[in-house]
């Protein structure tokens, strides 16, 4: 069967698709916020934070600035600085090491399995026996589903386990939250995230109190009175305007989480004859949310470069592996560490999967997947 033609482009994420629904809605709360003129955390930062405490099953939830402060924040809060390692994955955003350089710390790397893009805890143990100094494990939910938390758990003993679960607000493993499993949980509202804010924003969650306790100090300049600072701190505020449009998003974000899966869902039905390799979810992980579909190809800058002069749009999560990044020249690390996060990072490429793109279109891509030659 010849490909579907794509009549009009096909964008890897349209914002304004899932904004225009909620318009109404979204601009009565931000104009409440601006009438009130109260911007810095406040009645709509602690409202926002119980209801996303709730979603995710935590009994705390401490907002900040964004993402990365996120995960800053949950090292201050665990002391974790100079001289001290984290152990985390190759394959993943920069933030995820940048935070752990950002304290001073040094990055210790697990490789990723090749299906699940998440660590491949089977390696765990065998870097932790080499690695002394680890002060805390960081597994990545890559892409919207849960690395395996009971595994890791049982590997990291009386570690301390973060969980990087920026691309994973409501994704589930065994049933259980992301971010309610580890001792924290770091979640990032960046605007492409399936729960984004209208520019920055973060979250942490944790059912200590005394971690959430300190966490809240750390966000302000590690105050825990006007003008007494506990911990040196950094100034690291979610704004009371974005949480009042996160609190509206998160309204939502179950029907938009089920438009993903429901357009996954799609891709794999059509996709059938395709080369392509396709995302293969674990049996522990209960609920996918697809903030990504990626598929592994052949050949893959050359199939995007197709794919775009077919009017659709794609992205590569992620080129360089962590461990090649420049940053991390000084610390020793060299190409063929960690084979499969450089596999992966030359193969991997995102589809559109957002709730809002239909049929037609998950359907005029797939079409012109199998049919790439």
């Amino acid at each position: 069967m010849a490909p579907q033609l794509v009549t009009r482009a096909i964008p890897l994420l349209d914002l304004r698709r899932q904004f225009d629904p909620i318009r109404d809605e979204v601009m009565r709360e931000v104009g409440r916020v601006i009438e009130s003129q109260r911007f810095i955390l406040g009645e709509d930062v602690e409202r926002f934070e119980r209801n996303f405490a709730a979603y995710c099953g935590c009994a705390h939830a401490i907002g900040c600035a964004s993402g990365t402060d996120a995960l800053e924040l949950a090292f201050l809060a665990l002391d974790i600085g100079p001289g001290d390692e984290v152990l985390t994955v190759p394959y993943s955003f920069f933030a995820t090491a940048g935070a752990i350089l950002a304290v001073g710390a040094k990055p210790v790397f697990v490789d990723v399995e090749p299906d699940t893009f998440n660590l491949d805890v089977t390696k765990l143990e065998a870097a932790l026996s080499k690695h002394p100094k680890v002060k805390a494990i960081l597994p990545v939910h890559l892409y919207g589903a849960c690395a395996d938390m009971d595994a890791v758990l049982a590997v990291a003993g009386s570690i301390p386990v973060i969980e990087d679960a920026a691309q994973s607000h409501g994704a589930e493993y065994k049933k259980r939250r992301a971010g309610s499993i580890g001792r924290i949980g770091c979640f990032s509202f960046f605007p492409t995230k399936n729960l984004g804010a209208f520019g920055d924003g973060g979250m942490l969650t944790t059912n200590d109190e005394e971690i959430a306790k300190k966490l809240r100090a750390l966000r302000v300049h590690g105050s825990i009175a006007k003008y007494i600072h506990q911990w040196p701190g950094k100034n690291s505020r979610l704004d009371a305007l974005q949480a009042a449009v996160l609190d509206v998003k998160l309204r939502y974000l179950d029907d938009w989480s089920a438009g993903r899966q429901r357009n996954a869902a799609l891709y794999r039905e059509f996709l059938a004859g395709s080369d392509a390799i396709l995302p293969q979810a674990a049996p522990y992980q209960t609920r996918h949310i697809y903030n990504q579909f990626v598929i592994r190809v052949r050949e893959r800058d050359r199939f995007r470069a197709w794919l775009a002069e077919q009017g659709v749009g794609t992205e590569v999560y992620y080129p360089c592996a962590l461990h090649l990044q420049p940053a991390l020249e000084g610390f020793g690390f060299q190409e063929g560490d960690f084979p499969v996060s450089e596999q992966l990072s030359k193969e991997t490429l995102a589809l559109p999967i957002f709730a809002e793109a239909t049929e037609a279109e998950i359907r005029a891509v797939s079409e012109l997947i199998v049919s790439f030659r």
